[in-house]
């Protein structure tokens, strides 16, 4: 038999990444098993706000949108790096929502939330604002600008895999959890390195289903529980296209079937324009987004642009499966976006979490949700000292421990310790990483001591920070979840770079504790 824990994760999305952070600080034995690369899945394949969700307050989901607006400003504090404040322009659209129903909602949104560091809502000319100039001439007058934020979300669960792990968290990517036993004393899982096919055992007290889009295949078939399926699978699809507009405000836009979706400034030269909402059937792992979805929001984007958009214009798409709650919603976009977090715990037999729905924003309230209702079926903390109930809203993801205002301090930082370093590559340094990219750039004197370059400022340096740290082994980890480098490498860099890496995992350098390493 192999290495015990208190606590096995079944996911490495952003639900299974924060409880097994969580755990970890309060002194759990913690492993998390994931069967692909870390945010792989839903994770990376959101719009990428720290947002309420406005349009979750005309069905009436007053507790989730309160939650989520409360952490907001908690999780811009603990990662100012990968999160910051954005404003949005909601132009109104006659014949759509009335101007008073917008008002009175986002009156609500303000309030609702304990907002302290984000401003209020306004309302806009856009006659005259520079909001109204990329609009279709003469069509919107009023808008209305309001707050959330931004985040790189792969990257935030890549950073509490790495907390976890700092923190003694057993974290293995590309391994499965394929069988499992449970008995009245814990469980027994099998688990297998997906790249050698070899299997090993582990013992857990208990066990976490945050398998996302796969939870209800993980309990029927991994976990053997047989168990009515709770999930699901709402597929929601964006597109990028080059730079619409030159200000840095985002727009939200209201369809005439009900539907919103957003235009967002991303990666500095790029607009990202999304979501679709539609039921999925199939292998969460095979969605892509489909040239119906395309058309869609390039005819959505181009009623409100007064440059047209089309699928030509599309430089990448992304789709992901949202693993929804299934309570007999109708349309897939009135389902809930709220989590249910469903304890399996009978007598004489192993406790079970299982993880139904969620979204980005409040995956940390799930965490400590998760462990409220976990922390009297676990043993006593293995490490004693632990951290108590609340501690990841008050303690930073890596590379977040500088001010939430600090942010071009930061960056003029690395400009003067590293002045060889160009501007737009410093700031891409600070916000991939924080304070972290010192550590990535050391006692560099140029840019050649930084190593190889693989194009795109990605040079030798990070890729092995990102080997090292964040269980990188494909050009996909890097140029797309851990980084977007991928909008700006060119096929032939994107060859260079799996090469470069697989030349490194066979010299040794491996990324993260490996399954040998969990017995």
């Amino acid at each position: 038999m192999d290495a015990s824990y208190d606590l096995a994760v079944i996911g490495g999305g952003v639900n299974g990444c924060g409880i097994a952070r969580d755990a970890a600080g309060r002194g759990y034995r913690v492993l998390l098993c994931e069967q692909d690369d870390l945010a792989s899945g839903t994770s990376s394949a959101a719009t990428k706000l720290i947002h309420g969700g406005l349009r979750y307050l005309e069905h009436r989901e007053f507790r989730l949108v309160r939650e989520a607006l409360m952490e907001r400003e908690v999780l811009w504090g603990i990662a100012p790096h990968i999160i910051w404040p954005l404003r949005f322009v909601l132009p109104y659209t006659k014949g759509l929502r009335p101007a008073w129903m917008l008002r009175l909602g986002l009156l609500i949104y303000d309030n609702l939330g304990g907002r302290k560091r984000l401003p209020a809502t306004r309302t806009l000319d856009l006659r005259t604002d520079p909001a109204g100039q990329p609009l279709k001439r003469g069509r919107y007058t009023k808008g209305f600008e309001y707050s959330d934020c931004w985040v790189e979300d792969s990257r935030m669960v890549a950073l509490n895999a790495r907390d976890a792990a700092d923190r003694g968290a057993t974290v293995l990517t590309r391994t499965k959890a394929v069988g499992a036993l449970r008995g009245a004393d814990g469980w027994t899982l099998t688990l297998q390195d997906r790249a050698t096919r070899q299997t090993r055992d582990v013992r857990a007290a208990m066990v976490v289903n945050a398998a996302g889009p796969w939870a209800g295949q993980v309990l029927n078939n991994t976990l053997g529980e047989n168990a009515a399926a709770k999930v699901r699978l709402v597929q929601g699809s964006h597109i990028v296209v080059r730079k619409l507009y030159a200000h840095d405000r985002c727009y939200i836009f209201q369809n005439p079937d009900g539907r919103i979706f957003f235009a967002i400034p991303y990666e500095t030269d790029f607009t990202l324009i999304g979501t679709t909402d539609r039921d999925y059937a199939g292998d969460p792992g095979d969605v892509r987004a489909t040239p119906e979805e395309v058309d869609y929001i390039c005819r959505s984007a181009s009623e409100y642009f007064e440059r047209p958009v089309t699928a030509a214009d599309v430089v990448w798409s992304y789709s992901g499966v949202r693993p929804l709650y299934d309570k007999g919603d109708g349309q897939a976009q009135a389902a809930t976006r709220d989590y249910v977090l469903d304890v399996d715990a009978p007598a004489g037999r192993a406790p079970l979490l299982s993880i139904f729905g969620g979204k980005l924003t409040t995956y940390r309230r799930l965490a400590e949700h998760a462990m409220e209702l976990m922390v009297p079926l676990l043993p006593e903390p293995h490490r004693p000292g632990g951290l108590g109930p609340g501690w990841t809203g008050r303690e930073p993801l890596p590379g977040g421990d500088f001010p939430v205002d600090g942010f071009e301090a930061l960056v003029a930082e690395l400009r003067a310790r590293w002045p060889f370093l160009a501007p737009a590559h410093a700031r891409r340094l600070a916000r991939h990483y924080g304070t972290a990219a010192r550590a990535i750039l050391g006692d560099a004197a140029s840019m050649a001591d930084l190593g190889r370059d693989f194009g795109a400022t990605l040079t030798e340096a990070e890729l092995d920070h990102l080997v090292a740290r964040e269980w990188a082994r494909t050009a996909a980890d890097v140029a797309w979840r851990r980084t977007k480098l991928g909008l700006r490498l060119t096929p032939a860099e994107m060859e260079a770079l799996d090469a470069a890496l697989a030349d490194k995992l066979a010299r040794g350098a491996a990324p993260a504790p490996s399954l040998a390493a969990a017995r």
